[in-house]
């Protein structure tokens, strides 16, 4: 089996979904809430990794998620994602989609798309043939073996390579980048499908100071027309992006607010942030 064939193998697992694809949803907005946890619960063998959990995430903007581990980060991605199914409590995705009723593959059509820490690109492919493959178009058998990007298509390829800043990359391997190239070209994929919400978790792991600092840039100018949610360990890179902090503990929130009022927030320096403070 060549690469390429695999690659089209797990495009019609992930994607043969064309039932789903339809016209995209009306997302309800109007109190400027797209994203509404409420009481969320979820425990694993009597340990509750999320307990009553509350959290609301307004259109548009850039929040931060940020806590020590196991204090619920990865479990309330799964929860948004349709991994996992809470307990109890309620998710909706703006105030008419409630997304515990969706499945994965529904959610992800919805808009909501998630980036990993570990990057996960087609190594063996041009940068350009990851973005093309990660359009939000058709992933049957047919289509994905014989049809040719649009004119359009094609313009908006290279308008999500310049937003990740790897248009002189376009014709080179996905396996020759640097170690940010390849989280910037994995944001491009998620750009690609035209998301909502992006779940985006420690994106400057393993990055260099230059790379985290183009990570902080570009993640800035998403914000506005997407919504951002970022899951962070590194305390410097969360104060040069950060608006608003929602600090998570024992599956629940401790804090929440601006940068400033979190490292003022005692419970928050003892339980995290400690001497780096």
């Amino acid at each position: 089996m060549t690469a390429l064939t695999q690659i089209r193998h797990w495009f019609r697992q992930q994607h043969d979904i064309e039932s789903l694809r339809e016209e995209a949803p009306f997302i309800d907005v109007s109190h400027q809430v797209i994203l509404y946890i409420e009481g969320v619960s979820v425990s694993f063998d009597g340990f509750k990794a999320l307990n009553d959990l509350n959290l609301y995430i307004n259109d548009g903007e850039l929040r931060c998620l940020i806590g020590a581990n196991g204090a619920g980060k990865t479990t309330l991605m799964d929860v948004i994602t349709g991994k996992t199914r809470p307990d109890s409590g309620n998710v909706y995705f703006g105030q008419g989609i409630n997304l515990l009723k969706k499945t994965e593959a529904e959610i992800a059509l919805l808009g909501i798309g998630r980036k990993f820490q570990k990057p996960t690109v087609f190594e063996q492919h041009t940068v350009f043939d990851n973005i093309e493959l990660a359009l939000k178009t058709s992933k049957k058998l047919l289509h994905t073996l014989f049809a040719r990007s649009t004119a359009e298509q094609l313009e908006r390829i290279d308008e999500v390579l310049v937003i990740i800043g790897l248009q002189d990359q376009r014709g080179q391997c996905a396996g020759i980048l640097s170690h940010g190239q390849k989280q910037w070209l994995e944001i491009g994929m998620l750009l690609a499908a035209d998301p909502r919400l992006l779940l985006i978790d420690e994106p400057v792991a393993g990055m260099t100071a230059h790379e985290a600092e183009r990570t902080a840039e570009l993640l800035s100018a998403l914000a506005g027309k997407h919504t951002i949610v970022v899951v962070e360990h590194d305390m410097e890179f969360v104060r040069s992006i950060a608006r608003t902090v929602t600090v998570l503990h024992q599956g629940t929130v401790l804090a929440e607010g601006s940068m400033s009022e979190i490292q003022n927030n005692a419970a928050v320096r003892d339980v995290y942030l400690g001497e780096a403070q």
